[in-house]
């Protein structure tokens, strides 16, 4: 009986945060982020795939810079890149901390950089919505959209911060929706466990 009663209990909590997802809107807004996400990052990978394959290599390319600059350089290159857009995969950068003397430390360091960019991002973020236009279309067309993703921000910085997505974008998007930085700088710190978790899965740093 007990069982039984402990079971019902456990069904009736999911039933209960499925209703309250479905009635504050999450799945809806989940649905719309999805598809007006889906054809932008279609086209960064078209670009992508054309330099790669009628410019330059761009794995070849990553490689050759982490080879060739001091490492102050590639820090800062990482650094640029964690805070404009995220579109180097970090992962070459940790495969790159895996070569080096002291790769725990530099792992650490590329954690805390990207963590940094993300910040600095979310303030980019803040600052495109002073450009006039951007502010009267968010204010008139988006109002309805930010309102919801304003209530869901923590999840998008939680998705940022540790599903493959470029986190830079996540947090410009929770500058612009006017997220409170405090849930950024709370959420953004899973930023480090994903390093953490990248490094020993896949290439046994610790």
């Amino acid at each position: 009986m007990k069982e039984k009663s402990k079971k019902k209990k456990k069904k009736s909590r999911i039933k209960l945060l499925h209703q309250y997802y479905s009635y504050t809107g999450f799945y809806n807004f989940l649905g719309s982020s999805i598809k007006k996400a889906i054809m932008p990052i279609l086209v960064i990978i078209a670009i992508l795939l054309l330099v790669h394959f009628f410019v330059i290599d761009l794995g070849e390319a990553l490689k050759s810079l982490t080879q060739e600059l001091p490492p102050y350089g590639i820090l800062l290159v990482f650094f640029l890149s964690e805070s404009l857009l995220g579109l180097i995969p970090p992962e070459i950068f940790i495969a790159w901390a895996n070569t080096t003397l002291h790769p725990n430390g530099n792992l650490a360091l590329l954690a805390t950089l990207s963590y940094m960019g993300g910040i600095l991002s979310y303030f980019i973020g803040k600052a495109i919505t002073d450009i006039p236009a951007v502010h009267n279309y968010l204010e008139v067309k988006m109002a309805k959209h930010l309102k919801n993703t304003a209530k869901w921000g923590g999840f998008l910085i939680v998705a940022g911060a540790l599903l493959p997505i470029p986190f830079s974008i996540t947090c410009v998007a929770a500058g612009i929706i006017g997220y409170p930085l405090r849930g950024v700088f709370l959420f953004g710190l899973l930023r480090f466990l994903r390093f953490f978790l990248y490094a020993l899965a896949i290439f046994n740093i610790f």
